[in-house]
């Protein structure tokens, strides 16, 4: 019996449909269909946020400055320099000598006076010697009472005398004294304006010393950042060549500027590194908090916004998340915002990725471990 045209052509179709469905079943089929997914783009392993008990700081900025200075100037006048030994940069001790003023005329002024002491002592111990006797004299009744008060009185004008005389040898030696220039403490000279040859008055400054090498932070902050600072709190201060340097709050100002209302925080520094005038930055720390935190490796910096890259509840893509970051410690970040505790995020390598990426993930391993898989994956897919 033939079948007619219609009819033969529905069994036609219907045999090849079956052939087909078949052939999907096959294991070559299967193979061709794996081949044919899409290869992770990246091996990567996922970590989760932490909380970490962070200081809670305040950032702000300002300049380093001297913690004192002391002013080194002549106390004589019309004097010449005729040595400097000190200069900018030197570190001094207390009472060591910086400069040396002509020192002749004190000299002679001293010499003349010791001489002008010793006339006085023996004036004085001749009127002493002629009051010894009179007073003898008068007990035989050889001298007069009168006569007897004007050995005394000039016994008494001598030892005056005298006084006076050594008085003024005391300040020849001050006045020599003072051609010696000496630092007035222990401290770094920062500036010099003594000049070999050069005629000093009377208060002219010589030299200028950082008291003991001291340098200090003075921050700037505002009226309700000053609230919260108070003396012997710690802080760490990043210098414009990046060095971080500890400090503690030594003082905090009890005003504000009237045209600023701003006040300043005077943090004092420990260790080398800083010079006056530096503007720097840093942060004064209240106290510990509780902050969320990621490895800096996770965050992608990019056009301004700071991006992690969260695995998708498939496990096989990740979602691009622009997050809000905080202050970096020790390798880490603070997240301010943008992520909860539950998210898993790519703990590094996130440069490399995009929105809706596939990658493969690999429990958390080492950098090296990772290259190695991130190359085999590569490999397997040429």
């Amino acid at each position: 019996m033939k079948l007619s045209r219609p009819k033969a052509a529905l069994a036609a179709f219907t045999l090849i449909a079956a052939g087909a469905a078949a052939w999907r079943f096959t294991p070559d089929f299967r193979a061709h269909a794996e081949t044919q997914a899409p290869p992770a783009a990246l091996t990567v392993s996922v970590i989760e946020p932490q909380y970490r008990q962070w200081p809670d700081t305040i950032e702000t900025n300002g300049s380093t400055a001297a913690w004192q200075e002391a002013v080194i100037g002549a106390e004589t006048g019309s004097l010449r320099i005729t040595e400097v030994l000190a200069d900018v940069g030197s570190e001094v001790k207390r009472g060591q000598l910086l400069a040396r003023l002509a020192d002749a005329t004190a000299t002679a002024d001293l010499r003349k006076q010791e001489a002008a002491v010793a006339q006085a002592r023996a004036n004085l111990e001749q009127a002493e010697a002629d009051l010894k006797r009179s007073r003898q004299a008068a007990d035989s009744g050889a001298l007069s009472a009168q006569k007897l008060d004007e050995y005394r009185i000039t016994a008494t004008v001598d030892r005056a005398a005298l006084a006076s005389a050594q008085a003024d040898l005391e300040n020849k030696r001050i006045a020599l004294s003072q051609t010696r220039i000496v630092a007035v403490d222990d401290g770094i000279v920062s500036s010099r304006s003594a000049l070999l040859g050069n005629v000093v008055s009377t208060g002219t400054e010589l030299f200028r010393l950082i008291r003991q090498g001291r340098i200090e932070w003075q921050a700037e902050v505002d009226a309700q950042q000053l609230a919260r600072i108070h003396a012997q709190q710690s802080a760490r201060v990043t210098l414009p060549n990046g060095k971080v340097l500890d400090g503690k709050v030594r003082l905090v100002s009890p005003t504000l500027s009237t045209s600023t209302g701003r006040a300043l925080v005077y943090v004092a520094l420990n260790g080398h590194g800083a010079q006056p005038g530096m503007f720097a930055s840093g942060d004064i720390e209240l106290g510990d908090a509780k902050v969320l935190t990621l490895p800096e490796s996770a965050l992608v910096p990019r056009d301004g916004r700071t991006d992690v890259y969260v695995l998708n509840r498939d496990g096989a893509t990740v979602e691009r998340r622009t997050v809000v970051a905080g202050r970096h410690r020790d390798g880490r970040c603070e997240i301010v915002s943008g992520l909860t505790t539950d998210m898993r995020v790519v703990a590094s390598g996130g440069g490399f990725l995009s929105d809706g990426s596939r990658v493969k993930v690999v429990e958390q391993q080492a950098p090296a471990s990772l290259a190695s898989a991130n190359g085999a994956a590569q490999g397997g897919g040429q």
